[in-house]
């Protein structure tokens, strides 16, 4: 048994595919299958079940490839040992961020974190949070930056800063007169928010203590938006108000700050974390993410404490 075969194994149970795990690893496919029969042969079990399209890890696979895991990831800690004596940061970081924090809050440290970093190559993925958390579990992401609490025992969260949320109201609203305001008074009727499967989505629902009803203001125009800048215009030139989070709104033109209302205290908050794996790599350089990041945050969130963070699910 080899490193190269476990890393050849997982390899396979991330691709499903043997000739895409084998672009991957940079050797053939007839390589990459001989040397996964040899890891069978030593073991005397069959690792996947090479009849389904695509592959699958049989029962006894699935417990080996979450042992090999483990011992890959204990083995590449030995280079970081030695890179870490070094005092040296060099290196690809791979980066997983949520949609709703990727606008606002990469443009805040990117550019200062490669000018400390040269040698450092960030690799940025926008996607959701699920997505984010599959990738880290299959190490094709070194960290996450995204939403929590997830409680979720395959991860680590590292807090960075809570974030208020604020409501973005129509001009005609009834709502707009009021400068602070409190869930209670939110009609999911009149609310524009975004699809399913964004965490925002949920918190926004939790705020306004809703279970079921209509998630789109009422009316003969049903938009169904990924994005939080497309539901801004649709507030401003429609109606009906929505839900923002605080660094969304930090450099809104001035013309349009009176359409930003914050919410009575206690204002319910999201928590924004790093997010790695329990068995994480690269902890120097995140190290050297979260510290960057936490220097970028505007002094007003960087110094608020944890209050009323709103729950995901």
């Amino acid at each position: 048994m080899t490193l190269v075969q476990l890393e050849y194994l997982l390899a396979v149970d991330t691709h499903r595919h043997f000739a895409t795990a084998a672009d991957h690893c940079f050797v053939t496919q007839p390589t990459l299958s001989m040397q996964l029969q040899k890891l069978e042969e030593e073991l005397g079990v069959q690792l996947f079940d090479r009849s389904r399209v695509p592959v699958r890890p049989t029962e006894i696979g699935k417990e080996v490839i979450a042992q090999a895991r483990l011992v890959v990831a204990e083995s590449k800690k030995i280079k970081e040992i030695v890179q870490s004596q070094k005092q040296e940061l060099s290196g690809e970081l791979r980066v997983g961020i949520i949609p709703t924090l990727a606008p606002y809050l990469i443009p805040l440290f990117v550019t200062s974190f490669m000018e400390k970093y040269p040698d450092v190559r960030l690799v940025v993925q926008e996607l959701l949070t699920e997505e984010i958390v599959q990738k880290l579990n299959y190490e094709l992401l070194d960290v996450g930056l995204l939403v929590t609490p997830l409680e979720d025992k395959s991860i680590k969260e590292l807090p960075l800063f809570y974030e208020a949320f604020v409501a973005y109201i129509n001009p005609a609203h009834p709502l707009a007169s009021s400068r602070a305001i409190s869930p209670e008074q939110l009609d999911l009727d009149e609310l524009w928010v975004l699809n399913e499967g964004h965490c925002f989505r949920s918190q926004v629902l939790n705020i306004c203590n809703r279970g079921g009803g209509s998630t789109t203001p009422s009316g003969h125009f049903d938009y169904k938006s990924g994005s939080l800048e497309t539901l801004k215009r649709i507030v401003e030139t429609q109606r009906g108000l929505t839900l923002l989070p605080e660094l969304s709104v930090l450099d809104i033109p001035k013309e349009k700050q009176s359409l930003v209302h914050t919410f009575q205290e206690p204002q319910p908050l999201r928590e924004v974390s790093l997010v790695v794996h329990r068995s994480f790599l690269k902890k120097k350089l995140i190290e050297a993410l979260q510290q960057e990041i936490i220097n970028c945050i505007p002094e007003s969130i960087k110094n608020r404490d944890k209050a009323k963070v709103v729950a995901i699910k």
